[in-house]
């Protein structure tokens, strides 16, 4: 039965003079199968050989030790026609002592029939000779037991043979009892890009002087008693010939061996010693190369830094290296200070060093340079623009006039504050009819590699400016008067039409002005007033004399009976009786207000006898006039009589109607409202005797 309990599947490749004597036959451990090509005898001729052999052609040798006992069977199958003989001697005996094989076959002229050859559980001969189908009966086999194993290619030409073990019997192996070997052995490097090759080491330089015995605690994954030898060809690894003992460079094409053998601790001698698992590997070039590189960041609002970053530097194209960032090399080689945010580095310009890290361990280093972008020039800059009329501490500014920078390409945005332009917070959205009273807005200026820089621009409101001559006029109403502006300003444009400085022959009413300052018009309205004309308030009429009393206007009065003569007095006297005109004008000199004032028959003694002379006070003449009353006091100054229109604005000296008064002197006022536009009012008083006969 065919047990492949190895971790590798390990087909020896025999090489000339290896085991093509016995005292050099190789160990067969573990029913490995066995693949050789004899060339020769080896460096001994060792017949006779005993059994039904007698001499060597082209031969092997090899020894195996039982495991476990039972039946043991092997099947050899040359490649070609060719007649391969071979012989087993045994158990437990030496290259000398060997004597007649226990088993032996030779085809002889039947191999051209049966070109394969062997032990099998159905033939029943120990021998076999000419003219037999090559096979003979199985061994049984105990454990322990150690034999020896000659095989011959009796032919002239030269044909490799394959060799697999077979039946219930297993062969000894230190590569196969997990008491000894309780772990798998791991082979050395990675698989190849094609499975049927090496497998491959990777070095990190080339040419690599190579210390093969750092491969060999990984091999052995802790396994005790077992040793690793390292050799340039097959033929050693199998022998244990010329292993590699001192560090040696190493080529990329070459392929090279590693051979595991066991020591018994307790047992030197123990044939499982001389036991071998070998493997192949070859080296693969694992060499990188760290490109430098440069990134260019933006120096914004020339803050004097920038943020990098650092993954985007194409320093290598393998994506499965590992990259580290260090800000000095000091700090790469001790592995310390390591750049921990490499996506967001804050730095001035300056160099970054990268320590890069194949999958396999290799490393190279590389420089980051930083750079900055050109800094975005902005200057600040000034706006004026004139007020608003409505809101004169306002204006509308076109902050896209605002010259902040010459250079070509940029974008430039709006905002209230410095924080807002850093943070791109509350843009302003109409900048080219910005209202603002006096104060700054910032610029945010991009250009096309984003870099920006803020400019801040300074508002300026320019106020009204008003003239300081130009002011509210009175006159009077018939008069016209002259406006004038003032000199200074840059043009002129009255409500009139007229573009002068000042406009002639106005008269009472509301004018206004446009006065240009620069670009900037200022609208002054100004007023023609009429004076305010005075007003006869009430008239004081006494005997002869009258008194006018005025209010209003502007002080001092002038008056006049004949509008010819004025004076200062508003007392007239020694004025006849009847209607007297008067005139008042005040300090404007204005068209005098006149009146037209009445001055009453003056009667001072009555006689009410019935006698139809001076019988009564009789005012009935002035009965056109307005809210005419005649009052009658006694000399205590008690109102004895009211004369009205009820009674015909007479008084015949009685009291209630009916009683007449006492004779004696008593007091009266006449008071009326003349009949004009200030109804003004009037007062005649005097004195009356009445006489009553008793």
């Amino acid at each position: 039965m065919k047990k492949l309990l190895l971790i590798f599947l390990m087909i020896f490749y025999q090489v000339s003079y290896a085991q093509e004597d016995c005292a050099t036959a190789i160990a067969v451990c573990g029913n490995s199968d066995i693949s050789y090509t004899p060339s020769g005898i080896g460096a001994v001729n060792e017949a006779p050989l005993g059994g039904c052999l007698s001499t060597e052609h082209h031969s092997a040798w090899y020894s195996f030790t039982i495991a476990t006992g039972g039946t043991l069977t092997f099947l050899i199958n040359p490649t070609g026609d060719v007649d391969y003989d071979w012989a087993v001697y045994g158990p437990n005996k030496t290259c000398a002592t060997k004597g007649t094989p226990v088993r032996c076959s030779y085809a002889g002229g039947g191999y051209a029939l049966y070109p394969q050859t062997g032990l099998n559980m159905t033939s029943t001969d120990t021998t076999e000779n000419a003219g037999g189908d090559g096979f003979v009966k199985y061994m049984d086999v105990l454990p322990g037991e150690t034999y020896y194993l000659y095989i011959d290619n009796f032919s002239d030409t030269v044909f490799t043979f394959n060799l697999v073990w077979g039946g219930t019997a297993t062969l000894a192996s230190p590569f196969t009892d997990p008491t000894i070997q309780p772990h798998p052995f791991i082979p050395p490097g990675i698989p190849a890009a094609n499975p049927a090759d090496p497998r491959e080491v990777i070095v990190c330089s080339n040419p690599a002087i190579f210390d093969f015995t750092t491969l060999t605690a990984g091999i052995l994954n802790g396994n005790p008693n077992f040793n690793v030898s390292y050799h340039t060809s097959q033929n050693d690894a199998l022998t244990g010939n010329n292993p590699i003992t001192a560090p040696i460079p190493v080529g990329m094409t070459a392929i090279y061996y590693y051979s595991i053998t066991y020591t018994d601790p307790t047992n030197p001698n123990n044939p499982i010693n001389r036991c071998r698992q070998t493997g192949n590997f070859k080296f693969k070039d694992g060499s990188i190369t760290a490109n430098d590189a440069t990134l260019t960041e933006c120096n914004n609002n020339n803050a004097g830094t920038a943020v990098f970053d650092l993954t985007t530097a194409n320093v290598i194209a393998d994506p499965t290296a590992t990259i580290q960032y260090y800000p000095s090399m000091n700090d790469l080689n001790a592995g310390t200070n390591e750049i921990m945010l490499p996506m967001a580095y804050t730095s001035s310009t300056g160099v970054v060093y990268v320590k890069v890290t194949s999958q396999y361990g290799c490393t190279d280093t590389a420089v980051i340079t930083l750079n900055f972008h050109p800094v975005v020039v902005v200057n600040e800059a000034t706006l004026r623009s004139c007020f608003i009329e409505s809101n004169p501490s306002t204006a509308s500014f076109n902050l896209t006039a605002a010259g902040v920078t010459t250079q070509p390409g940029i974008t430039k945005t709006y905002y209230p504050s410095l924080t807002d332009a850093i943070n791109m917070t509350n843009p302003i959205g109409t900048p080219t009819t910005h209202i603002a009273p006096n104060g700054v807005v910032y610029v945010r200026v991009t250009n096309g590699n984003g870099c920006y820089n803020i400019a801040k621009v300074t508002l300026i409101v320019l106020p009204p400016v008003k003239s300081t001559v130009l002011i509210d006029k009175i006159i009077c109403m018939e008069d016209t008067t002259t406006l004038d502006a003032g000199p200074g300003f840059d043009g002129y444009e009255w409500s009139t039409g007229a573009t002068t400085q000042a406009i002639n022959n106005v008269g009472v009413g509301t004018y206004w002005v446009k006065l240009k300052t620069g670009e900037c018009f200022t609208t002054q309205t100004v007023k023609v007033y009429p004076s305010e004309q005075p007003v006869i308030t009430n008239v004081d009429i006494s005997n002869n004399s009258i008194t006018v009393n005025v209010i209003g206007g502007t002080p001092p009065y002038k008056y006049s009976i004949d509008n010819i003569n004025w004076q200062d007095s508003n007392i007239f006297s020694d004025l006849p009786r009847g209607d007297v005109h008067i005139y008042v004008k005040d300090d404007y000199d204005c068209d005098p207000i006149d009146i037209t004032v009445t001055v009453p028959n003056m009667i001072n003694v009555i006689t009410p006898n019935s006698d139809g002379i001076n019988d009564v006070i009789d005012y009935s003449a002035l009965g056109y006039k307005q809210n005419l009353i005649i009052s009658i006091y006694d000399r205590y100054g008690n109102k004895v009589y009211q004369a009205d229109k009820t009674n015909g604005y007479k008084w015949d000296g009685t009291t209630n109607g009916s009683k007449k008064v006492s004779t004696g002197t008593y007091w009266y006022s006449v008071t009326w409202n003349e009949n004009d536009k200030k109804n003004t009012a009037f007062k005649f008083s005097s004195w009356v005797l009445v006489k009553n006969r008793e």
